[in-house]
């Protein structure tokens, strides 16, 4: 049985032959407003890992890895995604390490597609802002080393998406527009 989401919007049934698109990423890459608007364009609903897990836990991502410790905040993620395994349709932002969290990339796939949103640590730190300091793995005396060496784990497994779209100079809409366009029928990573 699956639980009860508070998605963005509610505007699509959560139709199981229709696979979801999940957006992969370095945190900041873009995936909570590119997937808000790519969800809104493609008339589905949209699903932020990190603001489900704290609605239900009650809790900031933050405190969860505070008092409980990252192994814990990823068991959550994965319970998420077995529950989400069950529906489709929808456009879903997990958190940046949700690709390394194993298991995780095969509840959903296939039938789902990945997406990428490939920018620079510099770019994602940038567009953190002071946001930074509140993500437990960039809350350390140097936030872009480590997004250097989470980007450094992870590309291999951010690379296997489906879909690649480069948002390092892009507007979150012209984001939208590429990953429409690529997963309306174009294969070949942008």
């Amino acid at each position: 049985m699956t639980g009860t989401f508070r998605t963005s919007q509610a505007v699509s049934a959560l139709d199981p032959a229709e696979p979801h698109l999940v957006l992969v990423g370095l945190p900041g890459s873009g995936k909570s407003t590119v997937g808000a608007l790519l969800a809104g364009r493609l008339q589905r609903s949209f699903l932020d890992f990190d603001a489900e897990i704290e609605r239900r836990e009650g809790a900031s991502i933050s405190a969860i890895f505070a008092e409980r410790g990252e192994q814990a905040f990823r068991a959550l993620e994965l319970k998420l995604t077995e529950e989400l395994r069950e529906l489709g349709n929808m456009v879903l932002a997990p958190g940046g390490g949700w690709v390394a969290n194993p298991g995780a990339v095969a509840l959903l796939r296939p039938p789902a597609r990945l997406v990428y949103l490939r920018v620079r640590p510099e770019t994602a730190l940038r567009r953190l802002g002071t946001g930074a300091a509140g993500r437990p793995l960039l809350s350390r005396p140097d936030p872009l080393a480590e997004l250097q060496r989470l980007l450094e784990e992870r590309r291999a497994l951010y690379q296997e998406a489906d879909v690649e779209v480069g948002a390092e100079l892009l507007t979150p809409q012209q984001v939208t527009d590429e990953i429409v366009r690529a997963v309306g029928g174009e294969s070949a990573k942008t």
